[in-house]
């Protein structure tokens, strides 16, 4: 994979390209942190995928993670560059059709690409893998900006929702009452 063009050029010795590889149970509380990071608290502030003004609490927690990691036909992909985890996603095969989830990339690597390679890997993944013809995901409604930014790299909204799982405070502390999930379909 090569690097992506930069608008200036420094002197400064160009990053490596991150590498992939897929998640070990040794990984699991470096991806924990990692999702926290994206999504919770104040520090996720610092990026745009931030659900601080949506719920509280955890994203998830070093069981949800093992167990995604014990699943057959499921894996965690772990982007990393020069030893560093910057980005993960769990990537599940669901009958005919690969799931993509978990999806986080550390705030400070942010809005540079590393987002649109990794959601490409996955559906490599999927594609290579378990021969699946299509992606789905779920994302919260009220994430108009994400939902645009899967829509831009080819997923359609389906109209499909599911709701949030209040009182399970294992998925957060929602700070409204009106969240639900809407399913994202993308053919590979």
């Amino acid at each position: 994979m090569t690097a992506e063009p930069t608008a200036a050029r420094t002197a400064a010795p160009a990053a490596s390209a991150p590498s992939f590889r897929p998640a070990g149970a040794r990984d699991v509380p470096a991806v924990v942190a990692l999702v926290e990071s994206a999504y919770r608290g104040e520090a996720s502030r610092a990026g745009w995928t931030t659900e601080a003004d949506l719920l509280d609490g955890q994203r998830t927690d070093e069981a949800a993670v093992a167990e995604l990691l014990g699943r057959a036909e499921s894996v965690v992909l772990l982007a990393e560059q020069d030893g560093r985890l910057l980005a993960c996603c769990h990537v599940e095969r669901r009958g005919a059709t690969g799931y993509f989830g978990m999806f986080s990339v550390s705030p400070a690597a942010q809005g540079g690409g590393l987002g649109r390679r990794v959601l490409a890997r996955a559906e490599e993944w999927a594609r290579d893998a378990w021969g699946v013809a299509a992606m789905e995901m779920t994302v919260i409604e009220q994430r108009a900006d994400l939902i645009a930014w899967y829509e831009r790299r080819g997923y359609a909204r389906t109209g499909v929702y599911e709701p949030f799982p209040y009182g399970d405070e294992r998925f957060g502390i929602p700070l409204r009452p009106d969240l639900r999930f809407e399913k994202l379909l993308k053919s590979l």
